[in-house]
């Protein structure tokens, strides 16, 4: 269900089953983890999450690593503002090393 590097590939699985007999199988919740902004970057007017993740990261589906970083779940936050700066991980993604 999840291509391979997404960020809920790592996120158990479960499953329930239901009065019926029925099973129904789905993923556990992700909780966003504590990685470190060692960097920042200034929103600009018309930036968008995936164009901020281009540019900083080189791949606009890696959005969710900046919301990670800023510890937001709604893309659109991180660029509501513009004007205002957002953490973005150094080299090490945050996770130091």
């Amino acid at each position: 269900m999840f291509f391979r590097g997404s960020r809920y590939e790592p996120v158990k699985d479960a499953e329930i089953e239901t009065g019926e007999g029925r099973l129904i199988r789905y993923k556990r919740m992700r909780f966003i983890p504590d990685v470190n902004g060692s960097l920042s970057y200034q929103v600009k007017e018309g930036d968008r999450p995936d164009l901020v993740a281009f540019n900083i990261i080189g791949d606009p589906e890696h959005f969710w690593r900046l919301c990670d970083v800023n510890k937001t779940q709604r893309p659109v936050d991180l660029t509501d503002s513009p004007g205002s700066r957002i953490s973005i991980s150094g080299p090490d993604g945050g996770f130091g090393g």
